[in-house]
């Protein structure tokens, strides 16, 4: 047996780096294909990154938007997974080093890595801000939230509670938006004993919109849904630097400083740092530059894919041009191996972008729909999350966590984690609780 094993012809090696939409995408795509693949990822398992914010807002629990990797050998038999990060590539031997001492032959290459966070060089925002971009950061995100709302209920009633969200693309208007319903709505049967109205949630962003891609129209609907929850929006505003206690920002000229208990950073994205030494060709951003068939220029055999990658030209960080373009390699890796002519070269099919503001609120701007806003957009944004999902668990579980949030209205469970001690800073004396009716006037500002 080994004997007529040895003599088999070997099957090409596809090595896909990143477990993301893109890698994936291409992984399954070569599910019938005469190849032998290795996936690597950094973790063992993949971040559905576009509901982490719900994560950092303890909606969701962490695990119903993460998916094991090695579960991909369950339908498919021609991968392995491998965990590690790369290091550099050695393009004429076609060998990749990974952290560890550890090396990987390929035939193909598929790098879909990914990004990380931008932080344009602010002072103080690699150290004190809080991305929300992976996993660990959401949680990170989440417990620091009912540490500071446990010191308030202590130590606080003489101060203010800020949450500053730096940016005002999607990430930046959902998390604002999931902080203040969750000010606003959970937080007067969870922490009746807090002024709400000294809790504010601000949204800092550079530019004169929210959502700035979108139609004028929805990015004005999103204002409004914003300024409806009470959220502190300082547009033309930018971030000079960020202090262990606050940001100082900057508009008209005129300079302020913030103090914010969290400051969560949702604007820009680079290339890793690693990526410099892979000898790749890089373009704006640190994007790897690739061709009409998203090879690598100038790399015969090696390709990239989703944020990573910029061709001639560039398509939005999203979902949708990460898939697609996985599928795309997938059928090139496909017809080489085979010997055929290569497809049609990769063009980008535009199927829309959304954003939710929160409950029963959302835009949308979808492909042969009218623009949407409000309820229907909010409905849809909430099916294409829940069906895009890897695996029928998560699927599950997302539907009974956010259905209990958004159904439920006598639901105010939170999913937290652990939090410090509080130790007062001044004696304390706690009376018994009174029922206490809301006025108009203890709504919160800002």
């Amino acid at each position: 047996m080994a004997e007529s094993e040895s003599s088999a012809p070997k099957r090409p090696h596809v090595v896909v780096v990143g477990g993301g939409f893109g890698g994936l995408a291409a992984v399954r795509k070569l599910r019938r294909a005469n190849v032998s693949i290795t996936l690597i990822d950094r973790h063992t398992y993949n971040t559905f990154q576009p509901l982490l914010y719900q994560v950092a807002t303890a909606s969701l629990n962490p695990g119903d938007i993460t998916w094991f990797l090695r579960a991909v050998r369950a339908r498919q038999r021609n991968v392995r997974f491998l965990k590690g990060i790369v290091t550099g590539i050695d393009h004429e031997k076609k060998l990749l080093s990974l952290h560890g001492d550890v090396s990987v032959s390929y035939d193909y290459l598929v790098l879909a890595n990914g990004v990380t966070t931008n932080f344009f060089g602010t002072p103080g925002a690699e150290e004190f801000a809080i991305p929300l971009y992976k996993r660990s950061q959401a949680l990170q995100v989440r417990d620091k939230l009912f540490a500071n709302l446990e010191e308030f209920a202590i130590n606080g009633q003489d101060a203010d509670l800020r949450m500053v969200v730096v940016g005002g693309g999607a990430t930046g208007v959902e998390t604002a938006g999931a902080f203040a319903e969750f000010r606003n709505n959970d937080m007067p049967t969870t922490y009746p004993e807090l002024d709400r109205a000294r809790i504010h949630v601000t949204l800092i962003e550079m530019g004169p919109h929210v959502l700035a891609p979108f139609h004028e129209k929805l990015r004005d609907y999103a204002r409004r849904s914003l300024e409806k929850r009470d959220v502190d929006l300082r547009l033309g505003t930018a971030v000079k630097e960020v202090r262990e206690n606050g940001v100082l920002i900057e508009a008209d000229g005129q300079q302020e400083f913030l103090e914010a208990g969290i400051v969560v950073w949702a604007t820009g994205v680079t290339s890793h740092p690693t990526v410099l030494d892979w000898n790749v060709p890089q373009g704006r951003g640190g994007r790897i530059e690739v061709d009409e068939h998203q090879q690598v220029t100038g790399l015969e055999k090696t390709f990239a894919i989703g944020d990573i990658s910029i061709g001639p030209d560039p398509l939005p960080q999203l979902a949708q041009p990460a898939i697609q373009g996985g599928k795309h390699v997938a059928k090139v890796i496909k017809a080489d191996i085979s010997g055929k002519s290569r497809p049609k070269p990769f063009k980008y099919s535009d199927k829309g972008t959304m954003a939710t503001i929160g409950k029963s609120s959302a835009v949308a701007e979808i492909t042969h729909l009218p623009r949407l806003k409000g309820f229907p957009a909010w409905i849809i944004w909430v099916a294409l999350h829940v069906a895009t999902l890897l695996g029928g668990r998560n699927r599950a579980a997302t539907i009974i966590n956010l259905g209990s949030k958004y159904l439920f209205s006598g639901s105010h469970n939170a999913i937290v984690g652990e939090t410090p001690y509080v130790v007062a800073k001044h004696q304390v004396h706690i009376t018994p609780a009174t029922k206490k009716k809301r006025k108009p006037s203890d709504a919160p500002k800002g």
